[in-house]
C-alpha cells in the first residue's frame, strides 16, 4: 500500500479524560516497528470493559487514550520480522496475546501470555515503550494493546489473529471479546458435560454466550438470572430454559436456586462483575462437585468472600479470561464455526452506528435492550 512506512493521519475517538465524552480527532498513527502490525479497522464493537476504563475506575486506565478492543480489519503494513500476517490479510486484534514462546504459552495450562503485557498494561508498545498514536506531537496512550476506536491502529504481531477473508468483518468483530469469553467459560474453563444443570448470573452478551455454549454442551437445565425480566424472552433464543429474577424473591438467591435444583447446580457463571453476586454464584452450586466460574470483571480493589466450608465441601471457584481461548490459534477456528453456522454472532448485534456516533453508542450500551453496538469506522 502507498501508506507503507508513512505516518497516517486518520480519525479516532479519543478519551481525553475520564467520564468526558469521547472526541473525534485527527490522529497521527506511526508506521509499525519490528514485531508490529498496522491495521485498518473497519468495524469495532463496544464492550463494558471500554466503559469501565473510560469511567476512571480502572487503575490501569491512562488518559488521553484510544479505547476499543473488539474489532476487525485489514492489515495495512507490517514491521520488520513479522511473518504470520501480511498486508491485505483480514484480522481480528486480540487483547489476549499469544506468543507461543513464554512460560505461560508453553505451559499448556493457560491461554494467558506474558510477552507484551508489561507494555500493553501501561499503554505503550514493547519495542521502545512509546505510543504509535499522537496528536500534533502529543502522545496518546494505547488501550489493551488494541485501541480499535481508530481508523488505523498498531498492534503487536502476537496480538493479531488472521481469519477467513470471506467472513463478514461487521459481524466477526464480536469474536474479539464478549462472545468467545462466554462460550469458552463453558467449553474450556468449566468443561460442562451433557445433562448438567447451569445457572447464569447476568444476561448481557457474555451471559447469553454462556447460555449458547451450555446448550451446545448438552446442559439439561440452563437457569438465567437477571434483575431485568424483559431479558428473558431474548435469552430463550440463546438456550436459557428458565428465568429467575432475584427481585421476585425474599430469600437469598443462592437458596432459591438450591431449592429448585435439588441441592444446587453443577455449574454457575457470574457474568456481571459484582462480588456479592460472585458469592451467590458459588453458594448455589451443588455440594461435592459444583463449580462456579467468575467471568465478570469486578471493580479494582474489590474482594470476594465466602465461608471456607463451601470449598471444603467440594465446591470449586474458578476464573476465566477470554474464555480460555488461545487468541491467534483459536479465534480463526471460532470464525470458521460462525461461517458454518455452528455459533451465533449476528444475534448479539442490536445496533449499528458509525464511529462519529460513539458517544450515543455508549449511552445505548447501558440500556437493557442493547447487547452489542457495532460501529462502522469509515462511514
Amino acid at each position: 500500500m502507498a501508506t507503507q512506512g508513512q505516518v497516517i493521519t486518520c480519525k479516532a475517538a479519543v478519551a481525553w479524560e475520564p467520564n468526558k465524552p469521547l472526541v473525534i480527532e485527527d490522529v497521527q498513527v506511526a508506521p509499525p516497528q519490528a514485531g508490529e502490525v498496522r491495521v485498518k479497522i473497519l468495524y469495532t464493537a463496544l464492550c463494558h470493559t471500554d466503559a469501565y476504563t473510560w469511567s476512571g475506575k480502572d487503575p490501569e486506565g491512562l488518559f488521553p487514550c484510544i479505547l476499543g478492543h473488539e474489532a476487525a480489519g485489514i492489515v495495512e503494513s507490517v514491521g520488520e520480522g513479522v511473518t504470520e500476517v501480511k498486508p491485505g490479510d483480514h484480522v481480528i486484534p486480540c487483547y489476549q496475546a499469544e506468543c507461543r514462546e513464554c512460560k505461560f504459552c508453553k505451559s499448556g495450562k493457560t491461554n494467558l501470555c506474558g510477552k507484551v503485557r508489561a507494555a500493553t498494561g501501561v499503554g505503550v508498545m514493547m519495542n521502545d515503550r512509546k505510543s504509535r498514536f499522537s496528536i500534533n506531537g502529543k502522545p496518546i496512550y494505547h488501550f489493551m494493546g488494541t485501541s480499535t476506536f481508530s481508523q488505523y491502529t498498531v498492534v503487536h504481531d502476537v496480538s493479531v489473529a488472521k481469519i477467513d477473508p470471506n467472513a463478514p468483518l461487521e459481524k466477526v468483530c464480536l469474536l474479539g471479546c464478549g462472545v468467545p469469553t462466554g462460550l469458552g467459560a463453558v467449553w474450556n474453563t468449566a468443561k460442562v458435560e451433557p445433562g448438567s444443570t447451569v445457572a447464569i448470573f447476568g444476561l448481557g452478551t457474555v451471559g447469553l454466550a454462556v447460555a449458547e455454549g451450555a446448550k451446545a454442551a448438552g446442559a439439561s437445565r440452563i437457569i438465567g438470572l437477571d434483575i431485568d425480566s424483559t431479558k428473558f424472552d431474548r435469552a430463550k433464543n440463546f438456550g436459557v430454559t428458565e428465568f429467575i429474577n432475584p427481585k421476585d424473591h425474599e430469600k437469598p438467591i443462592q437458596q432459591v436456586i438450591v431449592d429448585v435444583t435439588d441441592g444446587g447446580v453443577d455449574y454457575s457463571f457470574e457474568c456481571i462483575g459484582n462480588v456479592s453476586v460472585m458469592r451467590a454464584a458459588l453458594e448455589c452450586c451443588h455440594k461435592g462437585w459444583g463449580t462456579s466460574v467468575i467471568v465478570g470483571v469486578a471493580a479494582s480493589g474489590q474482594e470476594i468472600s465466602t465461608r471456607p466450608f463451601q470449598l471444603v465441601t467440594g465446591r470449586v471457584w474458578k476464573g476465566t479470561a477470554f474464555g480460555g481461548f488461545k487468541s491467534r490459534s483459536q479465534v480463526p477456528w471460532l470464525v470458521d464455526k460462525y461461517m458454518k453456522k455452528e455459533i451465533k454472532v449476528d444475534e448479539y448485534i442490536t445496533h449499528n452506528l458509525t464511529l462519529e456516533e460513539i458517544n450515543k453508542a455508549f449511552d445505548l450500551m447501558h440500556d437493557g435492550g442493547c447487547l452489542r453496538v457495532v460501529l462502522s469506522v469509515f462511514e
